[in-house]
């Protein structure tokens, strides 16, 4: 029996916000197209594991940071929202990239260097991700750098 497809939604959170955190509606979005195309697999989101993090103390705030950095190197494929720097996502694109994960930076930063070389895609806006995912050609980029393993399309 093979294990379920992993994805990681990685993204930015905080960002440079000194008090706040960016929109996270992307998040919802971007799962919502991976559960349709990949049913059955399990869909990995840093916010909902850990809510309102930008409250917590250092304890946990440190725990959930260095969680969040070792499940993205464990993904089979890592969906990255960039579309400004992110420290921490940058982190979890380098883990990923690391582990040999597929993964997909949406992000129109294209000469940043981390986006760049350590994406197997780079998409400029999430309308383009639909499209990639809808089309088969997430599936296929999986495939082609996984091979069969996980992936039960």
């Amino acid at each position: 029996m093979s294990k379920p497809l992993r994805f990681f939604i990685a993204g930015i959170i905080q960002g440079s916000l000194p008090d706040a955190c960016h929109p996270q509606d992307y998040r919802r979005e971007i799962a919502a197209l991976l559960r349709n195309a990949f049913p059955g697999a399990e869909v990995f989101d840093p916010v909902e594991e850990y809510p309102d993090s930008i409250q917590y103390d250092d304890a946990k705030a440190s725990a959930a940071f260095f969680d969040l950095m070792d499940r993205a190197g464990k993904a089979d494929v890592l969906i990255a929202f960039v579309p400004e720097a992110s420290m921490g996502t940058a982190i979890e694109l380098w883990n990923a990239h690391h582990a040999g994960s597929y993964v997909v930076t949406v992000s129109g930063l294209t000469k940043n260097w981390v986006a760049r070389y350590l994406s197997d895609v780079m998409l400029p806006d999430l309308p383009a991700l639909e499209e990639y995912i809808r089309s088969g050609a997430l599936a296929t980029g999986i495939r082609g750098k996984l091979g069969d393993g996980p992936l039960t399309v």
